[in-house]
This record gives structure tokens, sequence and C-alpha cells, in this order.
């Protein structure tokens, strides 16, 4: 999570900057094969950054009831951020828990028990040098002010979820993360860096050693779909979906999800997409809005973080208006 304006500043390993070695994985973890339920699927949602959002899950909850088919509904971490009332906490990890989870930085960290002599990782977002400190420290008193909202039976459930999953999708390998390729909080796959040759190419190498086809992913809060060169005779992509529980682009209040299905979507809910083919035929890629009542989602918003508190600082305006960023900025690829 970060505030998408660019602000210089140092990079550090103070709190909030640090990535823990616990976070970390080898890009060839997803070489093993999906869980049996992850299999063959027709219809498969992944939701990335919640960020606490009740209005969004309801919506997100909706929307895949109406699907037909042999579907998933995945969350791929940060569906906590923005739920500091203790009962809204509460809506949210059951509905959420319903379903398949990973945990994104926000719930390991809640999940952590922390004590005087333990490595101090903030938030655990790992930013990057172009946001700025005042962002970090914000969000890392976000996270302790989260924490008091929770019980120690809701941090065990989070801390029992994984960091990543492997899912198959009419025949598409797809590795589910909610940073990058080897860690829970790498920003990797955000696409302030996917606009740089020299990364792309570094990404090109965490493809070949994972074995999959496409990583769907969350965590740096704006939306990219980034098609790479050819590799082992198949399409690579990475499908980041930005935040379902804010804004992602100017003037447009939705979130987004990652929809990967054996059809379509609905027109009205699709922002952008791409058709991959597959062995096993065409795969259909889309983000889709998650719409909700705007005015609603900011009075409860506002109940729960006024203007002078932290999150209000970081995030309202942006929710407000949307960030700077358009559509035409999230695709980057041949078929887009």
């Amino acid at each position: 999570m970060h505030n998408p304006e660019p602000q210089p500043t140092a990079e550090d390993t103070a709190p909030g900057r640090s990535c823990p070695l616990h976070y970390r994985y080898a890009p060839e973890v997803f070489r093993a094969p999906p869980a049996p339920e992850l299999q063959g699927l027709e219809v498969l949602y992944v939701v990335g950054g919640l960020y606490g959002n009740l209005l969004a899950l309801q919506r997100v909850l909706a929307m895949f009831e109406a699907e037909r088919g042999r579907k998933r509904l995945v969350f791929n971490g940060d569906f906590h951020w923005f739920d500091a009332d203790p009962a809204v906490f509460a809506a949210v990890q059951q509905g959420v828990l319903a379903h398949t989870a990973l945990r994104g930085n926000v719930e390991t960290e809640l999940a952590a028990e922390v004590s005087g002599d333990d490595e101090d990782a903030g938030c655990g977002c790992a930013y990057p040098d172009w946001v700025g400190d005042e962002v970090v420290s914000r969000s890392n008193r976000i996270l302790a002010t989260l924490r008091r909202a929770t019980t120690s039976a809701q941090r065990a459930e989070l801390a029992a979820l994984p960091m990543w999953l492997r899912a198959e999708v009419g025949g598409l390998q797809l590795g589910i993360v909610h940073g990058d390729a080897c860690s829970l909080a790498g920003w990797g796959f955000a696409q302030e860096h996917l606009q740089e040759a020299a990364h792309r190419e570094a990404v090109r190498g965490w493809f070949a050693r994972s074995g999959v086809d496409a990583f769907a992913c969350t965590h740096t809060c704006l939306p990219v779909f980034q098609h790479f060169a050819e590799g082992e005779g198949r399409p690579w992509w990475v499908f980041n979906n930005g935040a379902t529980g804010m804004p992602n682009f100017a003037g447009d209040a939705a979130g987004l999800l990652t929809r990967l299905a054996l059809t379509p979507s609905a027109a009205e809910t699709r922002r952008f997409g791409v058709v991959l083919q597959t062995g096993g035929g065409a795969v259909h890629v889309d983000a889709l809005a998650v719409e909700t009542d705007a005015a609603v989602a900011q009075a409860e918003f506002l109940r729960q973080w006024p203007a002078g508190s932290d999150a209000h600082a970081s995030y309202f305006a942006r929710i407000q208006r949307g960030p700077a960023y358009t559509v035409a900025q999230a695709v980057r690829g041949p078929q887009a």
C-alpha cells in the first residue's frame, strides 16, 4: 500500500521500509501443483487490497455468487486496513475466511506477537524510496491502531494463512501472491518498476524459474496488466488489480478485482482486460469494477478515520477523487 504520488526520500531499513526475511520465498515454490480445489477452474476471482472496506466485500460476494461453473474466490492479502472498528474488522474477517485467502503484509504484521527484541517491520509494506517518510510513518501508526481492533483468536487465524498459492484456469497456470514472485511485500510487480526495461528482464527470470504462465498480485495499490515476451512457448503476464477497496483511476470511485474465466465478463463491469490462448482454449482475464455507493463509502471511512487521523491524511483524497492514473496507463500488452 502506498500513496501513489512519488515523494523522494532516502531508502533505508526503518520500520515500514524493511522486508523481513520471513516474508521471502523463491520463485521455484510455484512449481508445486495447485491444490485440488484450485485445479480445473472455470472462474477465478482474485481480490487484492480490500483494505477493510465492508461495502466492497459485500459487492464482491454478490458478483461472485452470480458466476456459474466451477469457481473459486481468492483474497490475496491486505483485506484488512481501514476496518479499525472491531465489529467491522470481525465482519470482514468472517466474510473473507469463508473463502480462500492469503495473508498480505497487513495480516502478517497484525498476527505478529511483537516484543521489544523482535525486528520491527512496522506495517510491513517495504515501501520503495519514492514514497515519502510521512506516508510510511502514518502507515506504521495505522497498523498499530488496527491491531487494537483484533482479538488473539483473529490474529491466530491470520497467522495460519499462506503467503502464496498456485491455481489453474482453463490450462493457464497462475501464481497468486500478495507482493511479487520473491516476497510477500515485494514491489517487483509495481507499475512503476515494470516501466523499466532492466527490471522487466529480471521478471522474465522469475517466470522462467517459477514455471507459471502468469502472476496475479496486488500490494502496490495501482493496477497494471503487463505482458512479457513469450517464454517457454507460453505467454507471460502480470495481473495486478491495484485495490479492491479504493478507487484506482482518476474520477472513478470503483475498486477493481481480477477475474480469470473461460467466458467473457459482463461489459458493464469490465474496465479492461485481455484474452489469452492456452492449451485448454481461451482464458478471459479482466479487471472488473467493484462499484459501491461512493457517498456511503466515504461516510463509513470518515466514521472510523475522521479528519486529522493518519488514514484520512494518507488516503481520503484518493477515496474522494481517485489517483492520478488512467486505464491507458494500466494495460501494457499486445492484446489489450
